[in-house]
């Protein structure tokens, strides 16, 4: 698949020319107001879904899941039983859409692509000394390197949040453009900011801005490892950052909120932001993703009382 990197470079190419311009560009966006953006999304969170639209909002959110397992103790065993639950969510109704992805650590990608085989379920791979970022560059392409290598389909990588909070925006946009580069045509790149040590909604405007520049095919707010992560606000904020961009770039961006999203409640919340700040165009697993763990086993247990009546408890899906 080709890189977002040409086109958004030709449509703002002066942009990242500098360090100075760079500076000037990302504060020279306008102010959020933050009263504003919570009011809204808010407000958009109190719509009700009928029962027909519930359903097919269910099965969406099922097929916008990275599932994911990004823990020490992973074993071969736990990815390959999680890339059976994401090829086939519940094993008694197989008109249960698959999920969009298995996101897992690099040195588990080949066994996930193993069990997702002959399916469209992805393989996505955190890397970039993801959570903390806190490596050297050349490290860091070594582990996208070896991600890739191993049959990833999507690279997550984590910004140096230092880097950006001390306003060196130029050596975060340069590390993005390098591991762009190491995804190569085979692998799309969701840029992660760790919306929750950002501080501020300006902040997160920047980071969004500065990550399509650079060329990200998704932008991502969180690895799910700090205590604040994925809130309708700063999702809203980064719907309309993907929605901008592409007004003046004409290149789409896909967003992936990620952490804390546990219920179908939830999950239909963030798709109507979806339909009504960015519309039908991202409304789709290419566009949009959930990175959870436990957000699927709720969507069946939903799923499942839409189709028969009766709530059948955790007892009735797997334990991931």
């Amino acid at each position: 698949m080709p890189t977002n990197a040409p086109t958004a470079a030709h449509a703002l190419s002066d942009v990242a020319a500098s360090d100075g311009t760079l500076r000037r560009f990302l504060h020279g966006l306008p102010g959020v107001d933050a009263v504003g953006l919570e009011a809204r999304a808010a407000s958009l969170g109190t719509r009700s879904i009928k029962t027909t639209a519930k359903a097919y909002a269910i099965d969406l959110a099922i097929s916008m899941v990275d599932l994911t397992t990004l823990e020490g103790a992973d074993t071969p065993g736990k990815v390959r039983a999680l890339g059976a639950k994401a090829v086939h969510p519940d094993p008694t109704d197989r008109t249960t859409p698959s999920t969009a992805a298995v996101c897992v650590y690099p040195d588990m990608v080949a066994v996930a692509k193993e069990a997702v085989a002959g399916s469209g379920v992805k393989v996505a791979s955190v890397a970039t000394a993801f959570p903390a970022g806190r490596a050297a560059l050349d490290v860091k392409l070594a582990d996208v390197r070896d991600a890739v290598a191993a049959g990833a389909d999507e690279i997550d990588m984590v910004i140096d949040r230092g880097a950006f909070l001390a306003g060196h925006y130029l050596k975060v946009y340069d590390e993005i453009v390098a591991v762009r580069e190491a995804c190569g045509t085979s692998a799309r790149l969701k840029v992660i900011f760790e919306t929750g040590e950002l501080s501020t909604y300006d902040n997160i405007r920047r980071a969004s801005w500065l990550g399509m520049l650079a060329g990200a095919d998704f932008i991502k707010t969180s690895t799910g490892k700090v205590a604040v992560n994925a809130t309708p606000a700063n999702t809203l904020l980064m719907l309309e950052a993907v929605r901008d961009f592409r007004a003046q770039t004409g290149v789409q961006v896909g967003v992936k909120p990620a952490g804390g999203i546990r219920t179908s409640k939830d999950a239909i919340k963030f798709l109507v932001l979806v339909n009504e700040t960015v519309g039908e165009d991202w409304l789709d697993n290419h566009w949009f993703r959930f990175g959870a763990s436990s957000l699927l086993n709720d969507l069946l247990m939903q799923r499942q009382k839409l189709a028969t009546g009766r709530y059948s408890g955790p007892d009735y899906v797997t334990v991931d």
